[in-house]
């Protein structure tokens, strides 16, 4: 599960730095339209990982318990591992689904901010842009820590992913 998050929280993260980027290279662009725009695309990742896991998990899951029964010969009806048939997939799902919406709340947390009247140092687009990067470079972190890497390279290869796409979409805006 933890992988399930990280990939899609970067997912996440990355097309919620895509989506501000180019409304920040867009011409003068709403920012009630940036909001919506990015709440429904957090909500379209969260429903499409929240699925795609579930049907691919519980595919998985039924498949390896339909081997473990003809290798034993008998039926695991009743057993921890028909329960998790069941129960396994709806976590998964949740976490995959949950990553990425997450993720995109936080990032577009400044433009809410900035929507209900707070001032900030910075204009709401820049700054949620500061706030993906940051989310990005953190998962780098964490996966550098889970792997036994040096953190900090792990995290400096995610930002650089990110810079390179904010460099290729301020190119083609």
């Amino acid at each position: 599960m933890r992988r399930y998050f990280v990939v899609n929280g970067y997912d996440g993260a990355l097309t919620m730095l895509g989506l501000i980027m180019g409304f920040y290279v867009s011409d003068q662009v709403e920012l009630a339209v940036v909001i919506t725009t990015c709440l429904a695309a957090a909500l379209a990742l969260g429903m499409s990982g929240v699925s795609s896991a579930y049907i691919s998990e519980a595919a998985e899951r039924r498949r390896t318990l339909a081997k473990l029964e003809k290798a034993m010969v008998s039926s695991l009806d009743e057993s921890h591992h028909a329960r998790a048939v069941v129960w396994i997939p709806w976590l998964v799902a949740l976490v995959n689904g949950l990553a990425p919406l997450l993720i995109g709340l936080v990032i577009i947390t400044p433009l809410w901010l900035v929507h209900a009247g707070v001032v900030l140092p910075m204009g709401p687009l820049p700054a949620a842009m500061i706030v993906a990067l940051l989310t990005i470079f953190l998962l780098g972190v964490f996966l550098g820590r889970v792997s036994g890497a040096f953190w900090l390279w792990s995290g400096l290869q995610s930002l650089v992913v990110a810079l390179v796409t904010l460099g290729l979409i301020y190119l083609i805006g």
